[in-house]
């Protein structure tokens, strides 16, 4: 995707923005992401801004999508996924959820062009 840049978190995790937005990030281990079974914080939760509250929810109602949230995230307009999950989206799917995370954080100006080069 153009004008992407990447800065590190707190933490050193990887960022990516555009024109200074985040909208794919590498979340630190967390108290509110956590294996059921075992309580140990997920280390591999990656969040990728959604265009809508009914684009999350179509993502994350599926109980057997690898999309999910948390109530820390309720009212904000990303879903969350593991990375070890990460390989049940074929690439078309991560496709899809990569360019429309850019799409809702990218400038309209930046949106409209790259969707007419795009045909979106």
């Amino acid at each position: 995707m153009p004008h992407v840049n990447v800065v590190r978190g707190s933490r050193g995790n990887p960022v990516y923005q555009v024109g200074g937005k985040s909208f794919i990030f590498f979340r630190n281990p967390r108290p509110d992401a956590v294996d059921p079974e075992t309580g140990q914080r997920y280390p591999d939760v990656i969040v990728f801004w959604v265009p809508s509250e009914s684009d999350k929810l179509a993502l994350v109602q599926d109980p057997d999508s690898p999309f999910f949230t948390t109530p820390h995230f309720d009212g904000h307009p990303s879903v969350l996924v593991r990375g070890s999950r990460i390989g049940e989206l074929d690439l078309d799917e991560l496709r899809e959820v990569v360019q429309d995370a850019w799409l809702a954080r990218a400038s309209p100006a930046r949106a409209r062009r790259w969707s007419a080069e795009h045909r979106l």
